[in-house]
């Protein structure tokens, strides 16, 4: 992660993405502009309970201390190497996978239906690793199964995400449709129809 950043990041760009179709990916995309700036979204304990309430690992509060958050931190860089070792046709580190197993063997949160309403609480004594465990859990079944066929990088020089091509024929190359892939059209648009410098007037 770059130590220096050209800019500090805008509160806009501090938003979670949950653009990836997974939600162990999602939390990869805490660190944003990895091929540049490479600048942290969970910057507290506090971020990452909102992370884990916005990506609907818990429907109730999770608690989540300094250790909680490096935890974390280590286990979402553990499942983004071994995507990416993936995607570029190599085999995971077993360092990396004991990581990612470690953090899956914590109880992982507990539904619960109240007068036809699901919540979903983390389960105790350690809420923070049992939400982790949720993340952990997807990131082996994402990494182990069918899907990891279907990882992919964003082929925006601007983005960088790894997402799930769930497109029917397999050739998605874009995070969305209607952003990346809505740029780089656009982009290619101009440039088909930018004026001739070499015409004549």
């Amino acid at each position: 992660m770059a130590s220096e950043l050209a800019a500090p990041p805008s509160a806009d760009e501090l938003r979670f993405i949950f653009a990836s179709g997974r939600l162990s990916l999602d939390l990869c995309a805490t660190v944003g502009e990895r091929w540049r700036r490479g600048f942290e979204r969970l910057r507290s304990p506090g971020d990452l309970t909102r992370w884990y309430a916005e990506a609907a690992v818990a429907t109730a509060p999770v608690l989540v201390t300094e250790p909680g958050l490096n935890q974390a931190r280590a286990v979402r860089d553990a499942i983004y190497r071994s995507a990416r070792a993936v995607i570029d046709g190599r085999q995971p580190s077993a360092s990396d996978g004991e990581v990612i197993n470690q953090a899956a063997t914590a109880p992982p949160p507990v539904p619960h239906l109240q007068r036809g309403v699901l919540t979903i609480a983390a389960a105790e004594p350690d809420q923070a690793a049992s939400a982790l465990s949720a993340v952990a859990r997807d990131a082996i079944t994402l990494l182990t199964a069918g899907d990891a066929a279907r990882l992919r990088e964003c082929a925006s020089q601007q983005c960088g995400l790894l997402f799930t091509d769930t497109s029917r024929p397999g050739r998605r190359r874009w995070c969305s449709s209607s952003s990346c892939g809505g740029r780089a059209r656009a982009a290619a648009y101009r440039q088909r129809h930018a004026p001739s410098r070499g015409g004549r007037d």
